[in-house]
């Protein structure tokens, strides 16, 4: 009898290693996914920080363009006014037509230039807000 009760200690023994053992084993498991994730998750935000600093640059670059372009707009209307007086006085009031057709052409095409300067801004805005 003293030997069947050593035999069924020794099974519980046995049961309760294992019991022991196994949850510690999920642990580990657990743990070693969580960590995976982990890494997936700073790997992802170390590729989104550089694509947001990216981003910064370029809607910096372009809003930098932006302002220089907008005063060289400035810059040449002023130059064109100027010039448009000068021959105004010295010139036909034909001449002083193709002048100002010219300037306004000019200035068609630069403000175009500064619509799609801004189009592209507000869309790089947009990615950065999406990033």
């Amino acid at each position: 009898e003293v030997q069947k009760l050593n035999q069924q200690l020794e099974k519980k023994n046995e049961e309760i290693q294992e019991m022991i053992n196994q949850p510690l084993y999920e642990k580990e498991r657990e743990i070693l996914k969580l960590q995976k994730s982990l890494a997936e998750r700073e790997k992802a935000q170390a590729t989104s920080d550089v694509l947001c600093r990216s981003l910064t640059d370029e809607a910096h670059q372009l809003q930098r363009k932006l302002a220089s372009t907008a005063e060289m707009c400035q810059h040449l209307a002023k130059c064109l006014e100027e010039k448009q007086r000068k021959e105004k006085g010295n010139s036909n009031d034909q001449i002083a037509t193709e002048r100002s057709n010219q300037l306004l052409d000019t200035e068609t095409s630069l403000q175009a230039l500064i619509c799609n300067l801004q189009d592209e801004n507000r869309m790089l805005k947009q990615k950065v807000a999406h990033v």
